[in-house]
């Protein structure tokens, strides 16, 4: 009894940490749970970062520099065009402009609100901002306003912080320093359609534009050149801090052309507020040193929209500003086609150059009378004297004798009616009737179709350009091409070289006789165009007029001795013809001019003919490999070697 006493009384002395705690079980099973959770959570943090900095480091890297950089594509500069000295006709020049970035932007309808109530949008703009927002993909800027000023620029960026996604960018704009000048052969730019964006994806880029018309569409591949890409750091709402990295893109090519762009404007002073058109061509390759079509038009206009306004004038103006005549104006050839009605009937060996024909002033075939141009007639001529006097009444008779298809046939020889290989948009090739083509249009070819024919009247019709290139090749004997690009990028095609054109397949015998007869026109006595005479010693030229009727004089009205069609409205007189090509002994230059309305060729056309042919023996353009002085004093020394 006494030992068990004496155990509880020393089990009650027991130090404090000897005696055993009910809880601590239970916290010690906590603890642990705890470090155990706990050491999970920290390796999953563990493997995440691992994943986020080791595994995915590259990914989010790339997420992050794309919230921090903007990068896109540059429209590359468009290429120069430039004359045959490298004049530029068409240039670019820097323009700033206000771009929206969709892929920057959470609410691009917003943004855009934002922006018209700063920078006002109209109709026009909205619309195509909304066409290119439905058909481009969010990474492709939209252009919002081009042709900023200062204070557009500078309300912009005022009001940066409030449209994400809107920047500044500099870009090109067209010019055209020769303006209204050489409108019609450089043609004009414009931004492009869907149907040209879906054909490249280039031109979807702001900034681009697609050549609409002359050398800006025909040779749109050539100047449109590849895109660069340009990388900029933006802050947190989208205005650009710096810029990081830059790759320009590769500029289009350089076209040289063939005109001269001094004698161009020579040509232009000459024909004034007439409503002609003239061409001047290279006999021996083809090249066109201009090519001039009254009235013009400003090609700039196009770049940046042209106002319904202006677009209403130029469409409703019956002088047709907006058309190259040179290459899109047909007319009648009237007596300049029969040099090519005698070459058909010489190589038909039914006529030949010595064969003589009766004109009393008319022709009668049936009941119809066929009047010459001179009531008193011509008397017994020859092919010389026909061309000398241009006698009607011999090229009916001719007409008559070979039939339409001969004339035809060496007509295309001669680049009449023909698609001429030019390097210019919506040119016509004109028409030489034949009988099959009149049937072909469910009507009858009669005997009056052909001998109207013969003086180049009736269905007959042809460009200004056709009769350069047809006088080119009767004074060369060579079948030339007109062209007008000369170079691309420095380099020269082979067209330029006179002996790459072939010989045309006609006798030399008979192209002299019709170069016989077109020298009489100018210098014989009682010629048709004595106003066509040059006065530069040692240097003549040949020719051959031409007057061509747009509406019917009946016979009373000819006969009644009253009649003169220069007292008619403007828009009832002949159109007024001129072909020519000098030297005569060694020929280097043809030139072409069609006066509409003008009346009387050997009147209007010959003496407009003369001045520009001298100016272009003045200037010599073919000799000189830079810019020849305006004058010559010495002309003397421009009779040359073809």
């Amino acid at each position: 009894m006494w030992l068990k006493r004496r155990k509880k009384e020393n089990r009650r002395f027991l130090p404090v940490r000897e005696q055993k705690d009910p809880a601590r079980g239970v916290f010690t099973r906590r603890a642990l749970l705890f470090m155990a959770v706990q050491t999970v959570a920290l390796g999953e943090l563990g493997r995440r970062l691992y994943k986020i900095q080791i595994e995915d480091g590259d990914h989010y890297a790339r997420m992050a520099a794309k919230n921090r950089i903007s990068k896109r594509l540059l429209a590359p500069p468009r290429g120069r065009i430039v004359d045959r000295y490298g004049v530029a006709l068409a240039n670019n020049k820097e323009n700033w402009r206000a771009l929206l970035m969709p892929e920057e932007t959470t609410d691009v309808t917003g943004t855009i609100e934002r922006f018209s109530s700063i920078i006002p949008l109209d109709e026009r703009d909205r619309t195509r901002i909304a066409r290119e927002m439905r058909h481009q993909r969010r990474f492709v800027p939209v252009m919002l306003r081009d042709f900023l000023s200062w204070d557009e620029m500078a309300r912009i960026e005022l009001n940066a912080p409030s449209l994400p996604g809107v920047l500044i960018d500099v870009g090109t704009r067209r010019v055209y320093p020769e303006g209204e000048l050489l409108a019609h052969i450089i043609g004009y730019v414009a931004p492009p359609n869907e149907k040209d964006v879906a054909r490249s994806a280039l031109l979807a880029l702001p900034g681009m534009r697609v050549g609409r018309a002359g050398i800006e569409q025909s040779q749109d591949d050539n100047l449109r050149g590849t895109a660069g890409s340009v990388e900029m750091e933006v802050n947190a709402v989208g205005r650009v801090m710096s810029e990081l990295n830059r790759e320009e893109g590769v500029p289009g090519e350089e076209i040289s052309l063939t005109i001269d762009r001094a004698l161009q404007q020579k040509v232009l002073n000459a024909i004034g507020d007439q409503t002609a058109s003239a061409v001047v061509m290279d006999c021996q390759n083809g090249e066109v040193l201009a090519m001039v079509s009254t009235p013009s038009f400003d090609p700039s206009l196009f770049d940046s929209g042209v106002s319904h306004a202006q677009w209403i004038e130029w469409t409703n103006n019956q002088r047709t500003p907006l058309i190259n005549k040179a290459v899109a104006g047909v007319y009648p050839p009237g007596s300049t086609f029969k040099p090519a009605v005698a070459m058909a009937a010489l190589e038909s060996g039914l006529v030949s150059p010595t064969d003589r024909f009766f004109c009393p002033g008319h022709l009668d075939v049936g009941g119809t009378r066929f009047h010459c141009w001179s009531r008193w007639g011509h008397g017994s001529v020859d092919l010389h004297l026909a061309l000398k006097y241009s006698c009607d009444v011999y090229f009916y008779e001719v007409a008559r004798r070979i039939g339409m298809e001969r004339i035809a046939a060496t007509a295309h020889k001669f680049g009449l009616g023909t698609q001429l290989d030019i390097e210019l948009p919506h040119t016509r090739t004109g028409l030489i009737p034949t009988p099959a083509w009149r049937q072909a249009h469910h009507h009858h070819w009669n005997g009056g179709d052909t001998i109207v024919s013969g003086i180049g009247q009736g269905f007959v019709q042809v460009t200004p350009l056709q009769l350069a290139t047809y006088t080119a090749r009767i004074a060369s004997g060579r079948a030339v091409q007109p062209h007008l690009v000369r170079a691309i990028n420095g380099e020269i095609g082979k067209q330029v070289q006179p002996d790459h054109w072939p010989t045309l397949d006609m006798p030399d015998r008979y192209l002299a006789a019709l170069r016989s007869g077109m020298f009489a026109v100018i210098n014989e006595p009682h010629g048709t165009a004595p106003k066509a005479r040059l006065d530069l010693p040692g240097i003549t030229m040949a020719g051959k007029t031409g007057s061509a009727q747009v509406r019917r004089v009946s016979r009373a009205l000819r006969e009644s001795g009253h009649f003169n069609s220069a007292n008619l409205p403007w828009e009832y007189r002949p159109h007024a013809l001129f072909i020519c090509f000098a030297p005569y002994d060694s020929p280097r230059y043809a030139v072409s001019v069609v006066i509409e309305h003008g009346n009387a060729g050997a009147d209007a056309a010959a003496p407009l003919a003369r001045t520009i042919m001298r100016d272009t023996l003045l200037r010599d353009p073919v000799t000189h490999t830079t810019p020849p002085p305006e004058s010559v004093a010495d002309a003397s020394s421009l009779v040359s070697d073809p």
